[in-house]
């Protein structure tokens, strides 16, 4: 498989066992599940036994995912249960130091780097759904936010269209875009984070 090769095409086929699959996914998500539990401060070995966790779930799982574009964010989700879960155990096991820092109290490096990759994702999927608008569409929401904002009649110079079609068709725009596979891909994994 090649750095090219469709993620949704990686995850049909770990699915029916091919191990050079299962190598490409672990390559390209491993910094993920490691980024994940490193933010809940826990020891090396615990990030280990949550990664090992992680991949034994998605084995698991693997034939039940509805859309493999989402398999970064079942990952996420999927890495924070287990890392809430094992710093549950502890904290019923383990004497707790007011002093040392909580669930809460989060690495900075490691929230940035999940941060980094969230929003990596949210762009790359932003980018993918403004790909599937018609032209009109995709110009319309790419000069509605540019910073310092336009003016509607600018906006309207620009695209040639009457200043009072500008709110309803970016309306339009908008509801289109919310449709598009990627967002929609996006907002699924979203709401599997919560």
């Amino acid at each position: 498989m090649t750095e090219t090769t469709d993620m949704g095409e990686v995850v049909r086929a770990a699915a029916q066992g091919s191990q050079q699959a299962w190598d490409v996914l672990v390559d390209r998500y491993m910094p993920l599940v490691i980024s994940v539990a490193r933010g809940f401060r826990l020891s090396s070995k615990d990030v280990e036994d949550i990664s090992q966790t992680v991949w034994l779930r998605l084995v698991e799982h693997i034939d039940s995912l509805r859309e493999p574009r989402a398999l970064p964010g079942w990952i996420v989700t999927t890495a924070r249960r287990e890392a809430i879960r094992v710093q549950r155990s502890k904290l019923q096991t383990n004497p707790v130091d007011p002093g040392a820092g909580g669930p809460l109290d989060r690495d900075a490096d490691s929230v940035g780097m999940d941060d980094r990759l969230l929003t990596a994702e949210r762009h790359r999927a932003l980018r993918g759904g403004l790909r599937e608008l018609p032209v009109l569409h995709r110009q319309l929401i790419e000069l509605m936010v540019i910073d310092p904002p336009l003016s509607y009649q600018e906006i309207s110079a620009r695209l040639a269209i009457p200043v009072g079609s500008i709110g309803p068709t970016r309306k339009r725009a908008l509801a289109k875009l919310r449709a598009t596979g990627p967002i929609q891909s996006l907002l699924g994994a979203e709401s599997e984070r919560r």
